[in-house]
């Protein structure tokens, strides 16, 4: 069996073990780039789902993630392997990628990279100063129900959740009970982590101990489609 995950630092397990997000912050693991670090991705609510099926795991999240890049490289993985099950943490609805130079950038308000090319960030000043919350959540909105269709088509089982955003001010539609509770509030990952006791840290992120209730939190969800 094989289980993909991608997402977002959430789905990466970024901080779960140790202060690194990905493994290049590392410098025993800096040649393997911006995947997540092995550490933590092994304490990661997906690992721990894997464990229990005894399934192979395939992650692709990466901290920082737009919601772009989840949906491009899903569908780039999808064109040489077919998983039995695809669970995808959303990330927040501002996030965009943009391609500059063959190079693909997250972007997010948080402020601007240091590595950024000159391009982006003088592209970025106009990001900020016509960013608007409503039209990005309605987009969100549209993009993911168009992926989560295109999942249907190909009969792939799947299960999707909100890490921080959710969608109360979208009129709801059916999700074929493969997205968990997506127009409530109080179900996101972080909110719900929370409501169980749980401190994140000043990044947003929660420990091993997190990862494995969401786990427990998901599974009976993940099984009921299979």
């Amino acid at each position: 069996m094989i289980l993909y995950i991608n997402g977002d630092s959430h789905s990466a397990g970024a901080e779960a073990v140790n202060s690194y997000c990905f493994a290049e912050d590392d410098p025993f693991y800096y040649a393997l780039g911006r995947i997540p670090h092995p550490d933590n991705e092994r304490a990661s609510y997906g690992c721990n789902i894997a464990n229990e099926l005894f399934a192979i795991l395939h992650c692709d999240a990466e901290s920082a993630s737009s919601n772009a890049r989840i949906i491009r490289t899903t569908r780039k993985y999808l064109e040489t392997t077919t998983p039995d099950f695809i669970i995808i943490g959303w990330s927040t609805w501002e996030r965009e990628e943009w391609l500059q130079d063959g190079v693909y950038w997250q972007i997010n308000a948080g402020g601007v990279g240091h590595d950024w090319p000159d391009s982006v960030k003088e592209q970025y000043q106009d990001y900020i100063v016509n960013l608007d919350w409503r039209k990005k959540t309605k987009l969100a909105h549209q993009q993911i129900r168009e992926f989560h269709t295109e999942l249907l088509d190909t009969d792939i089982p799947h299960l999707f959740f909100n890490t921080y955003n959710d969608f109360h001010t979208q009129e709801p539609v059916y999700w074929h009970d493969s997205y968990v509770d997506p127009y409530n509030p109080n179900m996101t990952y972080c909110k719900w982590l929370t409501d169980q006791g749980f401190q994140s840290n000043s990044s947003y992120h929660f420990g091993a101990e997190a990862h494995r209730k969401w786990a427990e939190f998901l599974l009976p969800r993940l099984t009921a489609l299979l």
